[in-house]
Parts: C-alpha cells; structure tokens; sequence
C-alpha cells in the first residue's frame, strides 16, 4: 500500500516496538497529525474477554471531559409531549413510524446517535437490521433508551460516546481532535479508560488490558503500555 511523503515522515517519529507511556503517546499523536484537516484521534482497545459470550460484553456510553470535537446528528423516535422535548433540546431529527419508512425506504443516514423512548421500541425494532451492524440501535446500557430524552440529547451534543466490543474483543473508540493538544486528549482518554476498566466483567480472566493503541486519521498507530494503565 502506497504511503504519502507526511505520513512517512510521522512513522520515524514513532517507534514500531517501543511501548508508550500515555503523555508520551499523547505528546506523539499531535505531532504525527499532519493531514491539512483536523484529524481525529481514536483509542483501540484489546480486552482479555470473549465477546461471544454474553457474561463477558463489554459495553456502555460516557460523556468525555473534552468532547470528540464534533457535534453529533441525533435522531429521537418519540411521539406527543416526548417529541416536543426533544425537539426543544435540540434533537436533529425527531419522529416515529415516518422516519422509520424513511429509513428503510431511502436508505436514509444523516444521523450519528439515535435515541428512543421506550414505548417507541417496537417500531424502532422493525429497524433492527439496519441500525444495529452500524452500531446505532439504541439501547438501555447507553443511555439511548430513555424517558429523559433532555438529558440523552444534551449528554449526546457535550461529547457522550458508545463504547462496545467488536468480534475481535477490541474497542474502537474516538478520543477528540489533533487540535486539543496532549492533555485534553490524555484526559479524554483517561475517562474512556477509566469507564471500560470499571465495565471489566466478573467472568473476565487474565489480563484485562492486552494491547492499547492510538492513532490519528491519517497518522501512524503509537502503542501505550497496557501495564501502566489501571
């Protein structure tokens, strides 16, 4: 695979074997962004757990002290007075069984966050095998089924994000922007950090934390030492 003349320049920086320490890593994303845009940083979390077993997920929502940097398209499926709240709070798109149709009939995906309230599950549910191999089904653990759709929406445009294993038991997370300089996105990190380690289920053995390793859109992967984190 073809690399451009920056992103050659932004591997010697890093060394392939050496293992970071987490201001150390923060410290080399910012210098390894080299793209015109401003990249975003995103966390990739190996786990000591089998996410084929349902003792063993690893899944849940937090608001990062930063944000990510970008304001999410929120969709809420609500209806009456739950619609108009979520309308008032600033919801991108509020609706029920019209959006559905929209959805199934246009392809329609201008969102990045959708959110229910519960009595709206079973037209949500028809939705299904569209929302949820995107990772947009929402879902109690997330906060994204909900009454208080206020707090989900608000929650949501401060910088709340998803965190869930994929099939190969790592989580992909975003952690920010190059822009926030090192100790924004180190204290962005240390959040989502903080929460997965406090979602360990009982049933994981072993070493919780395998490998940890950030990078920016365009730039090299720098890995942290996993034994220095929690």
């Amino acid at each position: 695979m073809f690399r451009g003349k920056k992103y050659q320049e932004s591997v010697k920086l890093v060394e392939k074997s050496k293992l970071y320490d987490t201001n150390e890593a923060m410290g080399l994303i910012t210098k390894t962004a080299k793209a015109k845009f401003d990249e975003t940083v995103e966390a990739h979390i190996r786990l000591g757990v089998d996410s084929r077993h349902a003792d063993q997920q690893v899944r849940g929502a937090i608001v990062l002290p930063h944000g990510t940097g970008k304001t999410a398209k929120v969709l809420v499926f609500a209806k009456g007075p739950k619609a108009d709240e979520a309308q008032a709070a600033g919801a991108d798109y509020v609706g029920d069984a019209d959006l559905v149709a929209k959805i199934q009939g246009e392809n329609w995906f201008d969102f990045d966050v959708v959110v229910a309230t519960p009595d709206m599950m079973g037209v949500v549910g028809r939705l299904g095998k569209v929302l949820g191999p995107k990772g947009l089904m929402p879902s109690p653990k997330a906060g994204t089924v909900t009454m208080d759709v206020t707090k989900a929406v608000n929650e949501i445009k401060a910088g709340k994000i998803e965190y869930r294993l994929d099939k190969t038991n790592i989580i992909h997370c975003p952690i920010g922007k190059a822009s926030f300089g090192a100790e924004k996105l180190q204290e962005n990190f240390n959040a989502l950090l903080n929460a997965i380690i406090k979602a360990k289920p009982a049933a994981a053995k072993g070493q919780y934390l395998r490998s940890v390793v950030v990078a920016s859109t365009m730039g090299p992967g720098i890995k942290i030492n996993p034994a220095k984190l929690g």
